[in-house]
């Protein structure tokens, strides 16, 4: 089964707002707002400032988490 991205939504309350984001990114708010998942170059730093796994950013690039995909 195909995980779902993690919504934006909730990849920004953990950021602290779009625009903490895109601060701690170095990148203008209405880039980041822009986004319909996070961009492939950004999962890396998006992962590290709110703590949210690259696979659940983005299973279509990373795959599911390897807890899941051993199940």
């Amino acid at each position: 089964m195909t995980q779902a991205p993690t919504d934006l939504k909730t990849v920004f309350v953990a950021a602290g707002s779009a625009s903490e984001l895109a601060r701690k990114l170095s990148i203008s708010p209405p880039a980041v707002l822009q986004w319909r998942h996070v961009p492939a170059g950004r999962v890396l730093a998006v992962e590290d400032i709110t703590g949210i796994s690259r696979h659940h950013l983005r299973p279509d690039i990373f795959g599911p988490t390897p807890n899941e995909a051993a199940e």
